[in-house]
């Protein structure tokens, strides 16, 4: 779905070309290219549990098949797997919050019912922000 592409890259998901984020994890109130309001989302705690099973599917493998095979020393184990940890979910987190935000305008959930229904009146086409 090109809206949940846009929003994992940070983009907005109706233009593609505005930054949807003003902090690290604080949605903009609009897209500054075309004015597409997105105070609406209602993403909460969701992309949290999307990250942490995201990452534990990743290093549970891992670490299974490292610490079985190699045996690393235990010092290696608790400073690699926890670093990783937080390097992934770090580095997960905004762009899953932003495929949320976009499967949530896409399916038009929360507030996003009315840019829904003018999408779908245009055709799927792009709606000047004028013109809601």
């Amino acid at each position: 779905m090109e809206a949940m592409k846009r929003g994992f890259f940070g983009r907005c998901p109706h233009c593609g070309k505005g930054r949807m984020f003003r902090a690290f994890l604080k949605v903009a109130d609009k897209c500054p290219a075309c004015g597409e309001e997105l105070h609406h989302h209602r993403a909460d705690d969701f992309p949290a549990y999307v990250v942490i099973v995201i990452v534990g599917h990743i290093l549970v493998p891992l670490v299974l098949l490292v610490e079985t095979h190699l045996a690393p020393p235990f010092w290696v184990g608790m400073t690699l797997w926890p670093a990783a940890v937080v390097v992934l979910t770090l580095a997960l987190l905004q762009p899953v919050k932003g495929a949320i935000v976009g499967l949530q305008w896409a399916f038009g959930m929360h507030g996003f019912e009315q840019a829904k229904k003018d999408r779908a009146a245009l055709g799927g086409g792009l709606i000047p922000a004028g013109n809601r």
